[in-house]
């Protein structure tokens, strides 16, 4: 599990196809002082595993493999080396708790509608709005993107804003995001189950409950001193 608080950004080194998944290495700092193999790291949001990692002359590294699933669902997809990332360790037990539940389990992607440059430095992001998450996302409650846990500001007509600030913008790869680029989507988990619940049927109209004993009297048409002698078994 994750909190949306990005550590720091890294750059794709290298990509490599392994049949219809890649492998990525990825250059980084912060995300490997503490490093073991098989640990979670989020990478533009999408949950990898640390299958090797080191250093070389260019710096600590650690490369992970993605599968078609991820490949498909994701910017990974369509990464190329050279490109910076936004990296997350996984939530250690005594961390703070500085965004919100984030799996690391991309639902799909979007693209950056419009910009708006705001006096005070933030920016306000516009984002198309995927069809599949209508109704997950909601003004007011959490969104993650590229691995940023983020509050949305507005929902409307297909598309929801984001409002930036500064320090988000400098710390994190949305601070060079142009129009037409795509983003990684994670919906609040919470409204990723309500949603499931509602489409299972189990979130309906609810029937009232019925009590099969209602109405009767379980006592009803017996004596409870029936067949038997008040006086039996004493003598007089």
């Amino acid at each position: 599990m994750f909190t949306g608080i990005v550590e720091e950004t890294g750059n794709i080194r290298s990509v490599c196809d392994t049949g219809d998944g890649r492998r990525f290495v990825v250059g980084a700092d912060v995300v490997l002082s503490d490093v073991t193999l098989g640990a979670s790291i989020a990478v533009d949001g999408c949950c990898l595993t640390v299958t090797d990692f080191g250093t070389n002359g260019d710096g600590a590294w650690f490369a992970a493999d993605a599968v078609p699933e991820t490949l498909d669902r994701t910017t990974l997809g369509d990464a190329d080396e050279g490109d910076a990332v936004n990296l997350e360790r996984s939530m250690a037990a005594d961390g703070r708790f500085g965004g919100h539940i984030v799996q690391g389990h991309v639902d799909t992607v979007t693209v950056l509608a419009a910009v708006q440059q705001c006096d005070d430095g933030s920016r306000r992001l516009t984002f198309r709005l995927p069809a599949a998450l209508d109704g997950q996302v909601v003004e007011k409650g959490s969104v993650t993107l590229d691995g940023v846990s983020l509050t949305v500001a507005s929902v409307d007509c297909g598309v929801f804003d984001i409002a930036v600030v500064p320090h988000t913008l400098a710390a994190t790869t949305l601070g060079g995001l142009a129009v037409g680029d795509a983003v990684n989507v994670e919906a609040d988990v919470i409204a990723r189950y309500v949603a499931g619940l509602v489409a299972a049927g189990r979130l309906g109209p609810r029937t009232p409950y019925s009590d099969p004993n209602e109405g009767t009297d379980p006592n009803e048409g017996t004596d409870p001193n029936e067949g038997t002698d008040p006086n039996e078994g004493t003598d007089r």
